[in-house]
């Protein structure tokens, strides 16, 4: 058995975020969707190629808002979903779309369904077993109890924000990359629950709400990331966290890490993008334009 090795791809969608992570174990990863009909065929295309040797496909859910569930329904269609993850939840929708119907019909699935929370495991998520190891994914939110999360939920409820009920997981390699999702939370709403929980370090975090609400202070010092991706979103509604060593996807296009043992190469699918904080390892462009390596 060789060196472990993971793929994980954060893919230029627009105003949305969708992102799959190839483990280096018998697991595959996606999170969120947002896929217009334009290039829906092509990014399912990708997820068969990418997904067919693995025994396991899950699904994670952040919040059920159209720039993170759009095309759901195609994608179900298309790779049937048996695993999927989300916060419980009643979110409702003034206007519901055919992907809100989807989402509710997964989410509400005793079968596919399973509820995410701060320290929850399951087999091959997070616990291995036998026939396969678990994929490296901690959710750290949410606290079901927290008062501040279930006045979220009732909004949810009530047919409004749902930004406030997505989780926060990190993912880990074994002696490489961890990696942080924070789905659309709301920089007021992070205010809130900072103290509920400690963060830790992370290398590299995919900022929340395509980065226009900004993450404590308080928790960026103790997560000290190495690397903050910037989501797709009009410039003027983004903060570019000045200070820290960012990636900007409305620049870059799609962003791929190749995450190894005490390092990650990084491509990009805009063959102009580049940034002067990486370290030169001198790798061929094997998923889009190589543009340095972080040390881990």
């Amino acid at each position: 058995m060789g060196p472990s090795m993971s793929i994980i791809r954060s893919l230029s969608v627009g105003e949305g975020d969708m992102f799959y992570i190839k483990h280096d174990t018998d697991s595959f990863t996606i999170i969120d969707c947002c896929m217009s009909e334009e290039d829906r065929e092509a990014i399912v295309e990708l997820l068969k190629s990418e997904s067919k040797d693995k025994g396991v496909v899950r699904f994670i859910s952040t919040h059920p808002d159209d720039d993170h569930i759009l095309g759901l329904g195609y994608l179900n269609d298309e790779m049937p979903l048996l695993n999927f993850y989300c916060v419980k939840n009643e979110a409702t929708k003034p206007d519901e779309s055919e992907d809100f119907d989807e989402y509710c019909t997964l989410r509400d699935d005793p079968k596919k369904a399973f509820y995410i929370c701060r320290g929850c495991s399951r087999k091959w998520l997070n616990q291995g077993s036998d026939e396969r190891d678990g994929s490296g994914i901690a959710l750290l939110w949410p606290i079901t109890n927290n008062e501040h999360y279930k006045k979220e939920l009732r909004k949810a409820e009530e047919g409004r924000s749902c930004n406030n009920i997505s989780p926060i997981m990190k993912y880990s390699l074994e002696d490489g990359a961890r990696v942080l999702w924070m789905g659309d939370l709301e920089m007021e709403f992070m205010e809130k629950i900072k103290d509920a929980i400690t963060m830790d370090s992370v290398d590299i975090i995919f900022a929340p709400h395509h980065s226009r609400d900004k993450v404590p202070e308080d928790w960026l010092e103790e997560m000290k990331p190495k690397v903050v991706i910037i989501g797709e979103a009009p410039s003027e509604d983004l903060d570019y966290y000045y200070g820290y060593n960012t990636i900007t996807q409305n620049s870059a296009g799609h962003i791929t890490l190749e995450c190894l043992s005490g390092k990650t190469h990084i491509y990009v699918s805009n063959r102009r993008y580049s940034v002067n904080f990486l370290e030169d390892d001198d790798v061929p462009d094997s998923y889009g334009t190589y543009i340095g390596t972080l040390l881990i």
